[in-house]
């Protein structure tokens, strides 16, 4: 009976594993982002493990002949893209050896397991456990080898087929990218805030490319060590390619590789690595972003060229320390505690760099975050002094810089109550970076607030195409808020509740809806949520004690609003929230008095609830609360 002879469909090698069909490189059974020309080398240089397999073999075999490419640059990224997933290196090699002019040799240990076959004539092959000594190359091995080289291809089938053969050439014009989260391949957990933060700033970079759309970080970054395809990836986040790589650092020096893939097509475009001195890290970030918009054929104007030339050095613990401040920030905005973190590492990054421009401006904003949500931190004449001087210095520093528009924007509409200046200031952030995410949900918020209904609903299909995260979904939530729109509300929170059970501000949300459509009982749950979630935000504590009165548990509601007047004794706690208590229950004399002083102070959080507030319906006919609505320049 005749027997079969099937290539390999799996090979195995130190803590690493090659599934050839699948197309996947995996390590403890974790799949690494590896990916088109990087991943055919490394199935040759497997295929002919202890063997010289030369340059020439590896760009016919992966190179087409009429691809027009820099087939040496090609194979050097390549090469370097693979040494950088296996922690390799070329001085002194554990997998890859170079032969200099020659090329290259696979030089640990290799298990290659057979495909299932009707017929085995022999268990799967195993290769020495010590290092091959290489053959001297003749035609007959040369012939075996691309016969054998042909058999894995046909084992393999249709992703190797089509990664050995496909054409890879300059990429057409693409519209849109995600930054997909970049390996930390230092083997250490702690360099994640490093890396994560590295993502994030290349992101930040892509953003300000008019003439792509760039995803946000809180959409991508749910992928991070996902096992899913990136055609499968790039479908649920809707772009026409993306970016991956990793991220190493040693000492004083940081490397990042990065490659382009189009992702219709699964199909390799650029890589290249880069490695520098800590202190030139914006400098690095800024050259791979533009040659990430050279290769997508994006347009660069005048002023976009001047921006990603115009990165300066920076202190490298000043970097690190900022990055740790953007790690609290970007991940938990809304809890005191990691706000308080953030404030802290800000505070030392700008101390150790006096020039640093994003220090100032995540500064700014972990004051005015930590004045929202930081349960009596700062007054509003601290918070808005801190964030002014720290957001007006970041400007000063660097006119260009985004986040600190952004942060001044923050500042106009919630503290100077000047809803043009705000405005402005919104529109120059999302002019230097049109794909930042914040602002266009700050601006859909402050449209909201301001009864431009219309205009606030056209913001949110923006953000919809650039934040499919948490980020975006409490957006959505808030604006239908502001916009007393409780059935879409009640429909959004839920998907937010499920989404993303442990963010407080969902529950919150789903509370308001709940109570505004009579479900008091339902809106009582939500919002205890939201109290125990968020460590007793006031708002959420105050929300609880709404509606408890308006259920009847009037002694309930008495306790929270005793416990807070105690509280404001020894801490800050805003009169507004105390101002909604007393109008749910039903003393309104009170209750103005708080609105009031609430005004008086300019609290941000009564410009953000006036006019869309439950808790207020019972005072909104009377001449009082419309008298507030005029003082606070409101539009009617």
């Amino acid at each position: 009976m005749p027997t079969s002879v099937p290539g390999p469909r799996t090979f195995r090698f130190g803590d690493f594993e090659l599934d050839l069909r699948a197309g996947e490189l995996r390590k403890h059974g974790v799949r690494l982002r590896l990916q088109g020309q990087p991943l055919q080398v490394l199935a040759a240089l497997l295929n002919r493990a202890g063997d010289v397999v030369t340059r020439e073999e590896l760009r016919d075999q992966i190179w087409a002949a009429d691809t027009f490419v820099d087939f040496d640059h090609s194979l050097h990224n390549a090469i370097a893209r693979l040494r950088e997933v296996l922690c390799d290196s070329a001085e002194t090699p554990r997998y890859i050896e170079t032969l200099p002019r020659r090329g290259y040799r696979f030089i640990a240990p290799v298990e290659a397991v057979q495909l299932p076959s009707t017929v085995l004539s022999a268990p799967p092959e195993r290769l020495s456990d010590a290092p091959v000594e290489p053959k001297r190359p003749q035609w007959s091995t040369a012939l075996a080898a691309g016969m054998l080289a042909l058999l894995v291809i046909t084992a393999a089938g249709f992703w190797l087929t089509r990664a050995l053969f496909q054409r890879t050439s300059a990429a057409s014009r693409l519209n849109s990218i995600a930054v997909l989260p970049l390996d930390n391949l230092s083997g250490d957990p702690s360099e994640e805030f490093f890396v994560d933060g590295m993502t994030d700033q290349l992101i930040t970079d892509l953003a300000k490319v008019g003439s792509l759309r760039v995803i946000s970080r809180t959409s991508v970054m749910r992928y991070k060590g996902s096992k899913k395809g990136l055609p499968e990836i790039a479908r649920e986040l809707n772009v026409d390619a993306v970016v991956e790589g990793a991220v190493i650092r040693s000492g004083q020096r940081v490397r990042i590789t990065a490659q382009l893939l189009q992702a219709s097509a699964d199909r390799h475009l650029w890589a290249e690595t880069y490695d520098r001195d800590l202190g030139d890290v914006l400098r690095l970030q800024s050259e791979v972003a533009q040659a990430i918009a050279e290769q997508v054929r994006a347009q660069l104007t005048p002023r976009q060229q001047a921006i990603f030339r115009s990165a300066r050095s920076v202190n490298p613990e000043a970097y690190e320390d900022y990055l740790r401040g953007r790690y609290y920030l970007d991940n938990q905005f809304a809890m005191p505690g990691p706000l308080k973190m953030a404030k802290n590492d800000f505070e030392e990054s700008v101390r150790k760099d006096r020039d640093f421009a994003l220090g100032y401006s995540g500064l700014a904003l972990a004051y005015i975050y930590l004045y929202f949500f930081g349960n009596g931190e700062f007054s509003p004449d601290q918070a808005y002094r801190l964030a002014k001087e720290a957001s007006e210095k970041s400007l000063q520093l660097d006119d260009s810089n985004g986040e600190a528009h952004y942060a001044h924007a923050l500042i106009t509409f919630y503290f100077d109550w000047d809803f043009k200046t705000a405005e402005r200031e919104l529109d120059d952030a999302i002019a230097l970076a049109p794909s930042y995410a914040w602002a266009h949900e700050c601006r859909g918020l402050h449209l909201s607030i301001l009864g431009r209904r219309s205009e606030a609903l056209d913001e949110l299909a923006n953000i919809g195409q650039l934040d499919a995260g948490p980020g975006s979904m409490l957006t959505m939530s808030n604006v239908y808020y502001l916009l007393r729109d409780y059935q879409k509300l009640i429909e959004v929170s839920r998907k937010g509740v499920t989404a993303y059970p442990n963010e407080w501000e969902n529950h919150r949300l789903l509370g308001v809806g709940y109570e505004a459509t009579g479900q008091r009982e339902e809106a009582i749950t939500e919002y205890q949520k939201a109290v125990e979630l968020s460590e007793g935000n006031h708002d959420a504590t105050a929300f609880l004690a709404h509606a408890y009165a308006e259920a009847g548990r009037r002694d309930e509601a008495e306790k929270i609003l005793a416990r807070l007047m105690q509280k404001s004794k020894t801490a800050r706690v805003s009169p507004y929230v105390i101002g909604t208590i007393y109008a749910g229950l039903d003393d309104n004399d009170r209750a103005f008095a708080f609105l009031e002083k609430a005004y008086q102070e300019k609290s941000p959080d009564i410009l953000w609830h006036l006019r869309a507030d439950v808790r207020l319906d019972n005072l909104r006919s009377d001449p009082r609360f419309q008298d507030l609505l005029g003082r606070m320049n409101f539009p009617k």
